[in-house]
């Protein structure tokens, strides 16, 4: 009988990323069909990374610290701030000076249009994402490209797997995953099991 080496074993490496910095507080609010918008509300998002593939010849997958400093930075972008998606075909995105007080254009604003709906934030509060919607799945995906052109720019690119996942409420969760970060073959995956679907509500 043949016994296996140890360099004969299929192995496989992941770092994984769960902080408590990287948890971002913003409110939002998605179309869930052609004629049902939400209502205005907000989470507690918690984002996730993990990366796979082979350490180096110091024995690292990637460099951790650069990787939780790069995506801080970009999760800080949508902490506090209204979530709004400029390229969802049902909502009409618009930024104007405020109303003129004593001659003088207030604070530039933003106004969203669904239908006979409207609401108007402060720009200031305001992070326009080039995204269809505000989902989980789209935020993870913008996150997960956000970080691929940072980490590229640092001089440290990604070469492996990357995966993204966004916790929006305690356990209910979207995965986008890049399975090769240096080409273009990114797939987002699907919601895991228990998560609701795309019809349902998501404020809870």
């Amino acid at each position: 009988m043949t016994m296996n080496t140890r360099n004969d074993m299929n192995e496989r490496f992941t770092v994984r990323l769960r902080k408590a910095v990287h948890v971002f507080c913003a409110g939002h609010f998605i179309t869930l069909t052609d004629d049902l918008c939400e209502a205005v509300h907000g989470h507690n998002w918690l984002v996730g990374a993990d990366i796979e593939g082979q350490p180096d010849a110091h024995g690292m997958v990637i460099d951790f610290i650069r990787l939780r400093d790069l995506l801080s930075q970009i999760v800080s972008r949508l902490d506090h701030r209204m979530l709004l998606p400029m390229e969802n075909r049902l909502l009409r995105v618009s930024t104007a000076p405020g109303p003129v007080v004593d001659g003088v254009a207030g604070p530039a604003e933003v106004t969203v249009r669904f239908q006979n709906r409207r609401w108007v934030f402060p720009a200031d509060d305001c992070q326009l994402l080039p995204i269809e919607n505000t989902t989980a799945e789209w935020l993870a995906r913008w996150i997960g490209r956000e970080l691929l052109d940072a980490m590229a720019a640092a001089g440290s690119p990604i070469t492996g797997c990357l995966r993204i996942e966004v916790d929006e409420c305690l356990g209910q969760s979207a995965v986008w995953e890049c399975t090769n970060a240096l080409g273009s073959a990114c797939v987002e995956s699907p919601k895991p099991p228990g998560a609701v679907k795309a019809s349902d509500s998501r404020a809870g």
